[in-house]
């Protein structure tokens, strides 16, 4: 009896009765979390776990981490930019531009230590990364291939179950917590006749000379196709390109998954007619047949289902019999599949419920926004397998998207399991419009994971003060009390990126003339990615978030505002950025938000019932900045004391002279008026 035969066995009761049947299973080692690959998602997730002191283990199968980056991609060349120079000193803001660096504490684990170049070599990744799990000594069991994954219910768990994982020695291992970064690693293959003549990408040969003199069918459109296009292209008869969809290119999409510029010499001899070109055509459509001369041929499956099983190659109808002018007529040397890469399913029990069974359930498992299984409660996937939440979105399938995810999660479980909240700092709300500018010019989280994750501004009562959470999942927005331990009871604001929404697809001319906004009252129709801030009086409920507008990240809020597109992303213009972003926030909360001298409060609580938060949480607080010489004659005239506090215990002291008073530059302090204003406004 099979490993997979024991999986109903694996109860309480049924795990003592599977190992006294096996004695060569062994009592299982418990840890509270189980990582699930140790590529970039796994250790950037064990850093999280390490950097808590929580018990955790990473399991990856090869000798060391990264082991996808060994062989892919297969010409070497990352797409992820290196961009090592920014002109600036703020190592969070250069982040945004560092697309290969996982988040530690530790300066000497930036990628740009690794690599010169602005696209690296994939083994410099490779180095990186075991570089990084050495010398933050990541807890990692190589070697260990978990062959089975099922469950163990028990309520005395977290989750009302335990995760049971075999290895390939037949070790069992016991988790509380399931984290899969296991990443997408089986071929994407459809299914036609002749489908057994193609050479997938995963072991086509990449030296150009085994292509001198032919001519080549790629099927794929994405940048594996085309990394592989760019090749070969010079030594090639010529190379056609098939598949289903137009070409998608990443500075028309704004996806960085779609054709990036570094692979897309193909679309030059494409249009520059230079013998290669795209084509478009359903591939279940169609049937490769290979001739005596080994020669492949593309035709329609109907040709071959008409013509039956029994008819020789040359005997079957070609799209040319009928039509001579078929673009595919000449035969193919070679066949080559590029067409990505879905998840890895075999080893999950059913139990887990991870496949929706659905087309896109194949490529990705089925998770919620807060990248959980909807199947089992504990299971959570990271890295590029947990794109589906913004799948052609955002970043969330690369490295410089889901290392704040990771993050994200780790934040999730502290408060789950162990009653940590949210990290927030509570300010006072004067520091409400610079929290926020500091935020959208610095942060990386938001700019890379723009429309995924927000910041979160959770107003304390009366508007006093504010709490800030950074980088909290968007559509999770519902549950944020419940994921957080925070509590949104006087009103909220949630601070996103955003495009245009009418400025981002294949089909757009993302060139057009005036495509820059530059006017504030025209910030709402900005294009390029720009801050977005978005006002709540109250929590939006699930319902709310499920039906919001199509095409809207967030329920329609009580007020909202765009802080106008930058060209240079820096959004610190007084004028242009900051000033209409304090005024709606002061229309938002009816206050006043700005900054005053000591003068200027003293005047206001002498002609205002409400005094700005700036002199409430200030002046009133004996704060106030030192004295001018208006001001003096402001005390004169109101027969104020210079202090009043020192000017009691004069009262009270007969020996002192009427003379000895403070000097005139000291520091103002509020007089009995001005504090009676306060308390006693209605009065005025």
């Amino acid at each position: 009896m099979g490993l997979s035969a024991l999986a109903p066995l694996w109860s309480s009761p049924g795990l003592l009765l599977a190992i006294a049947l096996h004695p060569s299973l062994s009592v299982p080692t418990h840890r509270d979390y189980c990582v699930l690959g140790a590529g970039p998602a796994g250790l950037q997730m064990a850093y999280f776990l390490q950097s808590a002191g929580r018990d955790y283990a990473v399991f990856e199968r090869t000798q060391r981490p990264g082991s996808f980056f060994t062989r892919y991609p297969r010409h070497r060349k990352l797409i992820s930019i290196n961009k090592r120079y920014t002109g600036n000193a703020n190592s969070e803001f250069n982040l945004r531009h560092d697309w290969n660096s996982l988040l530690s504490h530790d300066p000497r684990l930036l990628f740009r230590h690794y690599s010169r170049a602005y696209f690296p070599d994939a083994h410099d990744m490779v180095r990186y990364l075991g570089d990084f799990a050495d010398t933050l000594g990541l807890r990692v069991l190589y070697n260990t291939t978990i062959t089975h994954v099922t469950l163990d219910k028990d309520q005395r768990a977290w989750n009302g179950h335990y995760f049971i994982l075999t290895d390939q020695k037949g070790q069992v291992h016991r988790c509380s917590v399931l984290l899969v970064a296991t990443g997408l690693s089986v071929p994407n293959q459809v299914d036609f006749p002749g489908s057994e003549y193609v050479e997938g990408y995963e072991s086509v040969s990449v030296d150009p000379e085994d292509f001198v003199g032919q001519n080549v069918l790629i099927l794929g459109r994405g940048n594996s196709a085309f990394e592989t296009a760019d090749n070969i292209l010079g030594v090639t008869n010529f190379i056609h390109m098939l598949s289903r969809s137009r070409v998608r290119l990443s500075w028309a999409t704004h996806y960085v998954g779609d054709l990036r510029a570094i692979n897309n010499g193909l679309l030059d001899t494409y249009q520059l007619k230079s013998l290669d070109g795209l084509l478009e055509s359903d591939l279940t459509d169609l049937a490769i047949l290979k001739d005596s001369k080994g020669k492949f041929h593309v035709t329609l499956r109907f040709f071959l289902e008409e013509a039956g099983t029994n008819q020789s190659t040359d005997s079957i109808t070609l799209p040319q019999d009928d039509n001579d002018n078929f673009a595919m007529r000449v035969p193919y040397d070679r066949v080559i599949r590029c067409l990505g890469w879905n998840f890895d399913f075999s080893i999950f029990n059913k139990s887990l419920r991870l496949n929706s069974g659905n087309a896109f359930g194949k490529k990705y498992p089925l998770i919620r926004a807060s990248y959980e299984s909807k199947g089992s409660r504990g299971l959570f996937i990271l890295g590029t397998a947990s794109h589906s939440v913004d799948y052609r979105k955002s970043a969330g399938g690369f490295i410089h998207g889901f290392r704040y995810t990771a993050r994200a999660v780790h934040r999730l479980l502290e408060h789950r399991h162990h009653g940590i909240a949210w990290p927030a700092t509570e300010l006072p709300i004067t520091q409400l419009t610079s929290s926020i500018v500091r935020r959208v010019n610095e942060a990386s989280g938001l700019y890379q994971m723009f429309g995924v994750l927000a910041d979160v501004i959770l107003l304390k009562e009366n508007a006093a003060a504010f709490e800030y959470l950074e980088e909290f999942p968007l559509q999770m927005l519902a549950q944020l009390e419940m994921l957080t331990g925070r509590k949104a009871q006087h009103g909220l604001f949630v601070i996103i990126m955003e495009y245009g929404r009418n400025f981002s697809g294949p089909d757009k001319d993302v060139f057009f003339d005036n495509r820059s906004v530059g006017h504030t009252e025209d910030a709402w129709q900005s294009n390029f990615l720009h801050p977005v801030i978005y006002y709540y009086r109250h929590l939006p409920t699930e319902q709310e978030v499920r039906f919001r507008p199509a095409h809207w990240p967030l329920p329609r809020p009580t007020a909202i505002h765009h802080i106008v597109e930058d060209f240079l992303t820096d959004w610190t213009a007084p004028i242009g950025h900051i000033l209409p972003l304090r005024r709606f926030l002061e229309n938002c909360l009816e206050t006043d938000l700005r900054s005053f001298y000591a003068e200027s409060c003293f005047l206001f609580a002498l002609t205002h019932q409400k005094l700005p938060p700036f002199c409430q949480q200030g002046y009133l607080r004996m704060q106030g900045l030192v004295s001018t010489e208006s001001l003096r004659q402001h005390r004169v005239e109101s027969w104020l004391p210079w202090n009043h506090a020192a000017t009691d215990s004069r009262l009270e002291d007969s020996s002192q002279q009427p003379g000895d008073q403070e000097p005139l530059d000291a520091p103002m302090a509020p007089g009995p008026l001005a504090q009676s204003l306060d308390s006693n406004k209605e009065e005025l």
